[in-house]
């Protein structure tokens, strides 16, 4: 049985291989590449709406059954690839045909896990500590299958651990935009 600190190396192991494609990429009209979250999608307690960011992504490898997308950051004193990350937003389920999500994702697209503090379903926007910046990554990936091990429809019972070992099998390609808060 693999513990879950050797599940999360194993992911990080085959989410490095599968972002070895650079055909597939995730890009954002709000967000930069190692640059800082705009003020408005801060947390409203910073002034802003709390909302998640719009992301698009474009050359989805051939076989791409359904997508799935993480946000996640290493608090300090974990470690990425031996500790498990706070999860900020965990969404499965994303129709293969879908190549973007805008602001908010108004429509709902895709199945929801916990929250960072697993309180509830959905996003947790980054409101890092005052005096503080933190890394935030979001990923998407291209998976040839559908999550069966994950539920069809929102769960607060998924967290970071559930999400990874459910697409870990299913990842073909992956792309990340990181950005500080």
């Amino acid at each position: 049985m693999i513990s879950h600190l050797g599940r999360a190396f194993a992911f990080c192991i085959l989410a490095a291989q599968a972002t070895a494609q650079d055909a597939f990429v995730l890009t954002s009209p709000a967000l930069t590449d190692g640059g800082d979250l705009p003020a408005d999608l801060k947390c409203t307690r910073d002034g802003g709406d709390g909302v998640t960011p719009p992301l698009e992504w474009m050359n989805a490898p051939e076989g791409t059954k359904s997508f799935a997308l993480i946000m996640h950051h290493y608090p300090q004193g974990r470690i990425e690839g031996v500790d498990e990350p706070s999860q900020y937003w965990l969404l499965w389920n994303i129709p293969p045909e879908t190549t973007s999500l805008p602001r908010g994702n108004p429509a709902s697209i895709g199945d929801e896990g916990a929250d960072k503090d697993t309180r509830r379903t959905g996003y947790t926007p980054p409101c890092s500590p005052p005096g503080s910046r933190h890394e935030y990554t979001i990923t998407v990936y291209a998976l040839d299958g559908e999550a069966d091990l994950l539920p069809t429809g929102d769960s607060i019972g998924v967290d970071w651990s559930a999400m990874t070992l459910a697409i870990e099998d299913e990842i073909i390609a992956s792309s990340s935009i990181a950005f500080w808060n």
